[in-house]
């Protein structure tokens, strides 16, 4: 059964001619007959008295009010569709790290609004792995995250990297390690550490460092806001691992220090990799949301956002 066919027999009974209908239909006569008759065929049942007037059978009278309701619903979602496709959706739901909602994206969602005010913007902080999860099941149309090779390997995935980003280590301002320019990793891997919570890409981040450094990362607290970070340090000597985004309310605050992680004691490489640590932090979206206008200039706008504090030299960064 198509809609086609539906659709002319809607046409008939509402004029009882197949004439009136080709017209209401812009097809011709022989083409209402045909869909008619397929349409009678599918259903093995007459819908039509072929008289001087096309009168419906009873056949005709049960199958009229169902007709009716999926053509109207028909209408109803190729108007949805293509108000959609012309960029009348009524919101866009983004996913993001903490730091990139503190940060970055309130001028990017000013900017939104201003070209598209009918478009209600619904942002939610969460961690890359949760952040990627929604994405993937529907509930949020871009994710700005750290990367996860992962979750962001399937084909309709886009991926586009937006910065790299230095890890420095937050401390109490009285701290042993307040006493280096950049904390050596032989130091920081004694202390204790407070760390994100399961599903936040830091922690794997951090994880992953520690094991190749062949340490045992001692994290005993797990959080999940920025304030609670610098609550917990700046009581003892407890220290954390955090993006330099991350940190800049703290470099203002005298109770605590923050200190860049110093390059590896092997000079044989200049890669960023060994010398510190970094993140990778990329927009995230599907190929069929790109196809729709409010989202595409959104993640324009993303691509374009300044991040000038976090820009790096060196050749080659961590992927994470």
């Amino acid at each position: 059964m198509r809609i086609e066919q539906l659709q002319a027999f809607l046409a008939v009974a509402e004029t009882g001619s197949f004439q009136k209908a080709a017209q209401i239909c812009s097809i011709t006569q022989s083409t209402v007959s045909r869909q008619i008759q397929s349409l009678e065929a599918e259903l093995d049942a007459s819908l039509f008295h072929r008289t001087s007037q096309a009168k419906l059978t009873q056949a005709g009278e049960c199958l009229l009010p169902r007709a009716r309701k999926i053509c109207h619903e028909w209408k109803n979602a190729t108007q949805e569709l293509a108000d959609l496709l012309a960029g009348k959706q009524p919101e866009l739901c983004v996913a993001a790290i903490h730091s990139v909602c503190a940060h970055y994206l309130p001028p990017v969602l000013q900017q939104f609004y201003r070209q598209y005010p009918e478009v209600q913007l619904r942002v939610t902080a969460l961690g890359s792995d949760r952040a990627l999860k929604v994405l993937k099941d529907g509930l949020v149309d871009v994710a700005i995250v750290m990367n996860n090779r992962f979750l962001t390997t399937s084909p309709e995935m886009v991926v586009e990297v937006l910065y790299h980003e230095p890890i420095e280590v937050l401390m109490a301002a009285d701290h042993p390690l307040a006493q280096y320019d950049r904390a050596p990793w032989e130091e920081i891997v004694k202390y204790r550490q407070v760390v994100f919570k399961d599903g936040y890409g830091m922690q794997r981040l951090i994880q992953e460092r520690f094991s190749k450094q062949g340490a045992s990362l001692q994290a005993v607290v797990e959080l999940n806001t920025l304030d609670a970070f610098r609550g917990v340090v700046r009581q003892g000597e407890l220290i954390a691992l955090l993006p330099q985004s991350a940190l800049l309310d703290a470099r203002s605050d005298p109770t605590l220090s923050v200190r860049a992680i110093a390059a590896s004691q092997d000079r044989s490489t200049s890669s960023l990799s060994e010398a510190g640590l970094t993140r990778q932090v990329v927009l995230v979206t599907t190929r069929d949301r790109l196809q729709i206008p409010p989202i595409q200039h959104f993640c324009q706008l993303v691509k374009q956002m300044e991040i000038r504090s976090l820009e790096l030299t060196a050749p080659e960064l961590e992927t994470v």
